[in-house]
């Protein structure tokens, strides 16, 4: 179980960005955090990948825990190694270097293990099988956030982090990449997605929860947000 008790994030010393927020990922299930804009859903991932302070950004209240363990305190590899990856928004592939020296790179806390995780990836990406060596750069959309989600499964995560893996894409690429998520998590995988989609992230997650402004205002079944009238709205 991943979990989040009562954090609280702060930029800069000043602004207060998460409110004493709380939600639980368990093993093998799909959990979306949806919320508008400003929110706060990406600072929720960055506190739980370890990269906050890259934005100057630390937890100043509250606990992350895998397994009831804190991880908070650790770094990002340290967590990375824990079993928990993350997809960051916008891809941010490396688009000087190919494909799969992309995904390698993704499989530096799991080198035991990298051919494995290259067949898994492969097998769930067949377009970058066909692209080993093809310069990530020159990569379409779709394909680019293909990439990002196998770099981030090269670890073998337990639980993986998703940052808006359909922003920006077509509507049959949304729904392709709506599918592989499906199957990451049918293959045992854990996964926290975040959406603007709310109607993807819903229909395939057994729970949500909705971000307003740092603070957590809903937490229900992804069954029951679908048919409620505010998050609709």
């Amino acid at each position: 179980m991943l979990a989040l008790k009562n954090v609280e994030v702060v930029y800069h010393d000043v602004i207060l960005v998460l409110r004493g927020i709380s939600l639980q990922v368990p093993d093998g299930k799909i959990v979306a955090l949806l919320g508008a804009n400003g929110a706060g859903k990406t600072t929720t991932l960055r506190a739980i990948s370890g990269i906050l302070d890259v934005q100057d950004g630390k937890i100043t209240k509250g606990e992350i825990t895998l397994d009831g363990e804190p991880i908070h305190h650790l770094s990002a590899s340290k967590i990375v190694r824990k079993g928990v990856s993350q997809a960051l928004e916008g891809r941010r592939v490396l688009a000087e270097l190919t494909v799969e020296e992309n995904l390698r790179l993704g499989a530096h806390t799991n080198h035991r293990r990298l051919g494995e995780n290259l067949d898994r990836v492969y097998g769930l990406f067949p377009d970058l099988k066909q692209r080993p060596k093809f310069i990530a750069g020159y990569l379409s959309g779709g394909q680019q956030q293909m990439l990002a989600i196998g770099r981030a499964l090269m670890s073998a995560p337990r639980f993986l982090l998703l940052d808006e893996p359909s922003l920006g894409l077509a509507p049959m690429l949304v729904q392709e990449i709506r599918d592989i998520i499906v199957e990451i998590n049918r293959q045992g995988t854990g996964v926290l997605l975040v959406e603007q989609n709310a109607g993807m992230a819903l229909t395939i997650s057994q729970h949500g929860y909705i971000l307003e402004i740092g603070k957590m205002v809903m937490d229900k079944a992804s069954s029951e947000l679908l048919k409620d009238e505010d998050v609709r709205e």
